[in-house]
């Protein structure tokens, strides 16, 4: 069995690190923070942007309410948000995904997560808005440093989008989690987690509804071994294994993302062309998902090959992994195929080319209530810090003398 068809513990090769690299104050420059918020906290994120004089965009939902961020954006010297609360079933510019088909959602056990379609209603917003470089930061990120982000957005200068990687607590799925609990060789990509774009990039891809939609969203240029990679960050701990349904949420597209990047890994020479001709043969997948049965049986034995210890804490953590990669198994014995993963991968090719269609152009300028009646979103608020607009204006005006956009000089509060 070829490279091309195996579980590869790591897609270091794909990466271009340039960390060290300097950039110019004036290419250093972000024209928002977009944050896909779920969670009912955001301090440490609407601080940052207020350090860094960036506007923060939140998108709500769930647990995210947009009235207690505002009070929050608020209260902090110096920030400035925008933030829409994203209803239910939300659709983007009529933009209807094959990949979210139902047969794909079966096979990822019923998955349900917008974070797909707030991340692709960020870079509309940046269109429509006129914005050339964002960066994404999931709403459990933290010890972004300054130097860090300023490197990332003058990378954009050169390139379509650049990343950063979560090693501590490493962002993995389940499956690969337990592999390094087994103690097997597992390293961490970059992700979409801290995701710096170039939004005139003038074939930007889309994230589609699926576990990894962040890879496939940056696909080509992890293909042409051109990713820039700047610094790591930190997510919260979190446990993998406390829902062994987890593990079947991800399955599919685990297998999905690890077999298309097994194909950049282990193709020298070939071109994206190539490797997607690749992508949608039966028999690559036949030997993909047999692989990544043997990898799941090697992770289990290996856990219950671990010495047993007294304490009952490593012991539940291993039991509970097993459960995992049971469960994670048996969904893909039970539903996922090689015609089902060439399916979804002709899908989400011919949705990129629906996608930049409905993509709004470059050199769109509308303003922050343009943007939102384009977008049918009327749940929305715009605020800063201080009691009102005159108060904000003039503390921004203090702060940076060009901030003074009419699009920046709103007051707390605003609600579209």
């Amino acid at each position: 069995m070829s490279n091309q068809t195996k579980h590869v513990p790591s897609h270091a090769s794909l990466l271009r690190d340039v960390s060290a690299v300097s950039v110019s104050p004036a290419s250093s420059r972000l024209d928002a923070i977009v944050v896909p918020a779920a969670r009912p906290s955001l301090q440490r994120l609407i601080s940052l942007s207020a350090q860094l004089s960036v506007p923060l965009v939140v998108l709500c939902s769930r647990q995210a309410q947009a009235d207690k961020i505002a009070a929050r954006v608020e209260e902090t010297f110096g920030a400035r948000a925008l933030i829409i609360d994203v209803p239910e079933k939300y659709q983007l510019l009529g933009h209807q995904p094959l990949t979210s088909h139902d047969a794909f959602r079966t096979a990822s056990n019923e998955r349900s997560s917008d974070l797909s379609i707030k991340r692709n209603l960020g870079l509309v917003l940046a269109r429509l808005r006129g914005w050339k470089k964002i960066l994404f930061v999931d709403d459990d990120i933290y010890q972004l440093q300054p130097r860090h982000i300023s490197r990332l957005a003058g990378s954009l200068d050169r390139h379509p989008v650049a990343s950063m990687a979560s090693s501590e607590f490493p962002d993995n799925s389940v499956v690969c989690h337990a592999r390094r609990l087994a103690g097997l060789g597992q390293d961490v990509f970059v992700s979409g987690a801290v995701l710096g774009v170039n939004t005139q990039y003038p074939t930007l891809s889309f994230f589609p509804d699926i576990y990894n939609e962040d890879w496939f969203f940056f696909a080509q240029h992890a293909a042409a071994r051109s990713l820039p990679k700047i610094g790591n960050v930190r997510q919260d701990e979190y446990q993998p294994y406390a829902d062994p349904e987890r593990a079947a949420r991800e399955e599919l597209g685990d297998v999905l993302a690890e077999g298309l990047y097994a194909l950049f890994n282990g193709t020298l020479g070939w071109d994206l062309k190539d490797q997607l001709n690749a992508a949608t043969s039966i028999s690559h997948w036949r030997l993909f998902i047999q692989d990544r049965h043997s990898m799941i049986s090697e992770t289990y034995d290996r856990l219950s090959a671990v010495p047993y210890t007294s304490d009952s804490t490593d012991s539940n953590e291993i039991r509970d992994a097993q459960r995992s990669l049971r469960r994670a198994a048996k969904q893909l014995d039970d539903t996922v195929t090689p015609e089902l993963c060439v399916s979804f991968i002709k899908s989400w090719r011919e949705d990129e080319a629906r996608w930049h269609k409905v993509m709004p152009g470059i050199g769109s300028a509308l303003s922050e209530r343009e943007a939102m009646n384009r977008l049918e979103l009327k749940d929305w608020i715009s605020c800063g810090y201080g009691s009102g607009p005159e108060s904000f204006v003039s503390l921004m005006a203090a702060l940076q003398s060009n901030l003074s956009r009419s699009s920046t000089r709103r007051g707390a509060s605003v609600r579209g």
